[in-house]
């Protein structure tokens, strides 16, 4: 049974609060879990401590048993000191593309 660590959207319309579960990997997002670690309220001031609660000792103890953290999760648990996740890096993004290169170039030479 392929065992993920993630979040569960609960809340009303528009105001979104998510629970952080332990699920199978074949149950639905807001479905059946295995257990609750904690929550998250992103509409929380960023220096608010209630902005999230996470078991950390849980989450350990289940990633020991195999567990695969989705990439929000890998975010918290890198915060927290637990995990520590490859950083994204996609040089061509910062490339200009062949019309923007051709633009500047037009006003480059007149």
């Amino acid at each position: 049974m392929p065992v993920v660590i993630r979040m569960a959207r609960a809340g009303t319309k528009k105001r979104p609060v998510y629970h952080i579960v332990v699920a199978d990997s074949r149950s639905p997002r807001d479905g059946r879990f295995i257990e609750r670690l904690g929550y998250y309220n992103p509409l929380m001031a960023k220096d608010n401590k209630d902005r999230l609660k996470f078991d950390i000792e849980k989450a350990k103890t289940w990633l020991a048993k195999g567990a695969q953290p989705s990439d929000r999760i890998k975010r918290f648990l890198d915060d927290a000191g637990v995990l520590k996740r490859e950083k994204r890096n996609n040089p061509e993004k910062a490339i200009p593309r062949k019309e923007r290169k051709a633009a500047e170039a037009a006003k480059a030479a007149g």
